[in-house]
């Protein structure tokens, strides 16, 4: 048998045997991809070379603030507390007798006098029976007054006088207790002061003890307070008080400190006192909330900043210095230094520093978060904050 025929293009071509243009063709590929590679990278560390040198000879530019010279200032020591507006004198008023009221003689909220009748129970029996009871009177008057001077002739026996005097004095007792309860069902103003609203109304029967209206004194007033003990050696009567309540928050009121309670107080060791304010124009209410400051009698010398100046830290209070410098290229600029301080009482917006700064010395007042020690720095006080010993925030 004969072996089947292979033809030409069933023959397979060793890679030994591949032509030798294909073999060039991948190298030259294999070489150009690798210049392309280099090319690259050579772009690559020029570019980062660029950024590295321009990193290096940049200056970060001058942060804008606001400044203010420390300032030596008479600081005048105050205890700050708060407290309660008090009446110097408040009562709640009502009825000792039972009765039906007649007649209401005030206004609500009204100024009224000493004696004046506020409510009128009635008393038409009351009036009835005293009538009779002055005529028994009168009628024992006269025959007292006979039997003494029967007596003095011997016609009459002392125990008839005796009878006589004993009688006139029981009808006067009674005309006198009749007067007496008449009196008490007319209900009066124990002193001068403003009358709240009424709680009675006409032709209401009334028991004892219920209440008709309340009465207090408006001029002047108490602010009752607590401070602690510790600064009770601080304080004594007859120091100046400044009081301020929310309602109207652009005045104050100036009064006197006149009671420092004798004892303290087991539970929160606080001391309660008293003073004593005029309020001349009655905007003062009893139970109003109050800001008082207990003022001491001497001031003292501090060196005093903006609180907006201090940087508070845990580790340390700062504040930056402005001082004279010179940038990267050689001119002349400001540098802010920081330097801790030591802070002592704050008093509206500024803030007393015990040590660390000295008066005169050129201060940050605005901006300080975002400064670094050493930072160059640019003035712009235009926008600068309003500061004040005793600010007074308005409500919008």
């Amino acid at each position: 048998m004969r072996a089947p025929a292979t033809s030409p293009s069933d023959e397979v071509v060793s890679p030994s045997k591949r032509p030798p243009s294909s073999v060039k063709r991948w190298v030259v590929g294999i070489l150009l991809l690798l210049g392309v590679i280099a090319v690259l990278a050579g772009i690559k560390a020029a570019q980062i070379g660029a950024m590295i040198d321009a990193g290096a000879s940049y200056a970060q530019p001058p942060e804008s603030v606001t400044s203010v010279t420390a300032a030596a200032v008479d600081w005048q020591a105050t205890q700050r507390a708060v407290g309660t507006v008090v009446a110097l004198r408040g009562v709640t008023l009502g009825a000792e007798l039972p009765g039906i009221v007649r007649d209401i003689g005030f206004q609500d909220g009204a100024a009224v006098k000493k004696g004046q009748v506020l409510v009128q129970l009635d008393v038409s029996s009351e009036a009835a029976q005293l009538t009779g009871a002055e005529a028994d009177a009168e009628l024992a008057r006269l025959t007292h007054a006979r039997a003494k001077s029967l007596r003095e002739q011997g016609a009459n026996t002392p125990q008839e006088l005796e009878a006589a005097a004993a009688r006139a004095a029981q009808t006067q007792a009674q005309v006198a207790h009749l007067r007496t309860l008449i009196a008490k069902k007319s209900i009066r103003a124990p002193f001068d002061g403003r009358v709240g609203i009424k709680q009675v109304e006409l032709g209401q029967v009334i028991s004892p003890g219920n209440p008709v209206a309340t009465l207090h004194t408006v001029d002047p007033v108490l602010a009752e307070f607590q401070v602690p003990q510790q600064l009770l050696a601080q304080v004594k009567s007859g120091q100046k008080v400044r009081m301020r309540v929310d309602v109207f928050p652009q005045d104050t009121w100036e009064g006197t400190l006149t009671t420092i309670n004798p004892e303290v107080e087991r539970s929160s060791r606080n001391v309660r006192m008293r003073a004593t304010v005029p309020n001349t124009d009655g905007r003062l209410l009893p139970g109003m909330f109050a800001n008082i400051d207990v003022v001491a009698d001497t001031s003292r010398q501090v060196v005093a900043v903006p609180a907006t100046a201090v940087l508070f830290a845990p580790y340390g209070d700062s504040v930056y210095v402005l001082v004279e410098g010179k940038d990267a290229a050689g001119k002349a600029n400001l540098v802010a230094n920081q330097q801790f301080v030591r802070l002592g009482e704050r008093r509206g917006d500024f803030v007393e520093v015990v040590s660390g700064l000295k008066a005169g010395d050129t201060v940050v007042s605005s901006g300080v978060f975002k400064l670094r020690n050493g930072m160059s720095v640019v003035v712009n006080n235009a926008l600068a904050p309003s500061t004040e010993l005793a600010p007074q925030p308005v409500n919008p």
